[in-house]
Parts: structure tokens; C-alpha cells; sequence
């Protein structure tokens, strides 16, 4: 016979909320085992619901899986969007705000260790995953902050600041350049920096990037 006192202790859920649960249940077992290891069981333990429910919500693996990657990318996405339009909505001193800018958005990662840690899994299982899913995670977040930056830069090139005939491209290299040595060090967020050693890697990539696209005379 099942203990009352348990049961009462252990509130009902509606749909919404045992979604909820699942997804971002998913999400952190995902971080950690990454797709090929994380099984529906270890999930419905996470969540705290059972194999059924999570049936109940999603077909497999694969759309678990495609779906989380979406909904989480997507909220990075509003928060990167707010840091393009922050520092790069009117630029006064080119050096100053595109540091600010590199800055806020490579340390934003801190406020997503969940995410990151998935796309950590997905840099090392990228031959193992579907197309669409690949695909449905760049299409949720990296392409439409990458083309806000980029409307950033061209606005930039036609004041007179930049020179960046391919705005699309050098966006990408601003994001490259910013972020890729933190990368590096921190092995992707892996083992998180120090925030100074961490802005001071991002100030020395903007300083690349202002010397290879600043407007000159």
C-alpha cells in the first residue's frame, strides 16, 4: 500500500507544467550525457514523471531532443538580441562599445550553463545528429542574432566607421574573434574564467577586429 503522506506531499501536475519538467529535465541531461548517451529513463527520472508521459508529449529521442535544443536557443536568442540592441543601437566610440558589446555577450553565457553545456555535446556528437536538428538549433538562435549583428555593422559601415562590405561576414569574425579564445581556454565554458582574464580576451580579439575592419582615411 503506498504511503498517504507521500502522496499528499507530491502535488498534482497539469500538462503544462509536466512539459515543462520533461523539457528541462531533458535539457540537463542532455548537458551532461549528450545525445547519444542520455536515455528517455535517465529523463523521466530527472523530471521526476515517468517513460509514459514523456510519450505521452513527444514521439522519441529525436523530437525531445529537437525540441529542447529550439526552446533553449531561443531564449538565449532574446537576450542576445537585447545585448546587440543595447550596445550597438547607437555607437559613439567604435572601440568602446564594441567591447561592451563582446563583453556582455560572451559573459551572458554564465546565465545559460544548461544551454551551453548542450551545445557543448553537440560540437562533439555533430556527426551523430540529424541534419533538421542541427539545423532547427542555428535556425532558434545563432542565424538571427548573427544577422541583427550583422544589420549592426552595415549601419557602422555606412556612418563611416567600419569598412565591412559583407556585413554578414564580419559579423561572424566579430563573434569568432571575441569568443573563440575564451573557447579555447575554458574549454567551452567547461571551466569557466575568471571574468577578468574572460574580458580580457574578448577586448584583445575587438581590438583585431577594429584593425581589420576600421574605416580608414
Amino acid at each position: 500500500m503506498s504511503d498517504p503522506t507521500v502522496t499528499a506531499a507530491r502535488p498534482r501536475r497539469g500538462l503544462r507544467e509536466k512539459r515543462q519538467a520533461i523539457t528541462e529535465g531533458a535539457l540537463r541531461v542532455f548537458g551532461r550525457e549528450g545525445y547519444t548517451r542520455a536515455s528517455i529513463g535517465e529523463i523521466a527520472k530527472e523530471a521526476d514523471v515517468s517513460t509514459r508521459t514523456i510519450y505521452n508529449h513527444f514521439a522519441d529521442k529525436d523530437e525531445l531532443f529537437r525540441t529542447v535544443i529550439a526552446e533553449s536557443a531561443a531564449r538565449v536568442r532574446e537576450t542576445h538580441l537585447a545585448v546587440v540592441e543595447r550596445y550597438l543601437g547607437d555607437v559613439t566610440d567604435l572601440d568602446r562599445d564594441l567591447r561592451a558589446f563582446a563583453r556582455a555577450l560572451v559573459g551572458s553565457r554564465r546565465d545559460f550553463p544548461d544551454h551551453f553545456a548542450v551545445v557543448r555535446q553537440i560540437q562533439a556528437e555533430a556527426l551523430h545528429l540529424p541534419d533538421e536538428v542541427l539545423e532547427a538549433w542555428q535556425d532558434a538562435g545563432p542565424r538571427p542574432v548573427q544577422q541583427a549583428l550583422a544589420d549592426r555593422l552595415a549601419a557602422l559601415d555606412d556612418a563611416g566607421l567600419l569598412d565591412a562590405p559583407d556585413p554578414l561576414q564580419a559579423a561572424s569574425h566579430l563573434m569568432l574573434l571575441a569568443g573563440s579564445e575564451v573557447n579555447s581556454r575554458s574549454f567551452f565554458d567547461a571551466r569557466p574564467l575568471d571574468p577578468a582574464e574572460r574580458d580580457a580576451l574578448v577586448d584583445a580579439g575587438v581590438r583585431v577586429f577594429i584593425r581589420a575592419y576600421e574605416r580608414r582615411a
